[in-house]
């Protein structure tokens, strides 16, 4: 298969997941459960991984997802192309009842996201990147390209900007968030969930997006192809290198996006 019929694939996934999430949603019968690390699950996360895994099973490739069984590192470390997934990146707010939740899924080559389809159920719209095909954003069967910036902002053209507009995770505000502000001269402050937040930086409604607290590849692999589509990053902290993906641990290290 090809890009295109690859992305297509994607996108019906995200949609129809996203058609079953809105029916938990609604119904209000979440079936919450609390995993190992703390973090909640509900029904509307199994459905979504579910309808998504059968509908890229037509692909081949091969899939790691938040919700499904977790392969062994030495497994995937050989695997060239396969799709990583967040079934429902924003489980926190999809419980809270605030609509800032996606479904996130990202195709992957030699463990770099290259295209990335993200789906916000509640508005039905639709963000679809790649650098070989360009990024669309579809809502009530608009199409609108959105066109990538024409070179990559610095961090110190955002230091010198006289007001900086920030967005950070409303379910987990850290201290370091705080200190990070601090370097700029002024700030608008907002708070957004899942996946979101990096759409405020496509849509250039936010500068630089900070992550000091725990991610998983599967929160950010989606947005990152999208950002890098756009000619943004996702940093690591050194501000130079961007996040890496497949690793033994499947933890992100802090990152800013912009």
């Amino acid at each position: 298969m090809d890009l295109n019929e690859l992305i297509q694939i994607a996108q019906k996934a995200a949609i129809d997941a996203g058609k079953s999430i809105i029916e938990i949603y609604d119904s209000g019968k979440f079936e919450t459960e609390i995993k190992n690390n703390t973090s909640p699950i509900t029904r509307a996360d199994k459905c979504a991984h579910e309808i998504i895994t059968n509908c890229l099973n037509q692909t081949r490739l091969p899939i790691l997802s938040e919700e499904g069984m977790k392969v062994n590192f030495e497994e995937r470390k050989s695997w060239e192309d396969f799709w990583l997934i967040d079934p429902l990146d924003g489980t926190k707010e999809f419980i809270n009842k605030n609509g800032e939740f996606t479904v996130n899924i990202a195709l992957m080559k030699h463990n770099v996201p290259i295209a990335g389809v993200i789906y916000r159920p509640c508005t039905k719209t639709l963000y679809t990147g790649s650098s070989e095909k360009g990024i669309y954003k579809t809502e009530d069967k608009n199409i609108i390209e959105i066109l990538p910036l024409k070179k990559r902002k610095t961090f110190n053209e955002l230091l010198g900007k006289e007001s900086v507009r920030i967005v950070a995770s409303r379910s987990h505000p850290s201290t370091e968030t705080q200190s990070f502000t601090a370097l700029f001269k002024k700030v608008e402050l907002m708070a957004m969930g899942s996946s979101l937040k990096f759409i405020l930086l496509l849509e250039n409604k936010a500068d630089i997006y900070p992550r000091f607290g725990t991610t998983m590849e599967w929160d950010t692999a989606a947005a990152h192809a999208i950002l890098n589509a756009s000619n943004r990053g996702v940093y690591q902290t050194d501000l130079t290198s961007e996040l890496t993906y497949n690793k033994s641990d499947l933890r992100n290290p802090f990152f800013i996006a912009f």
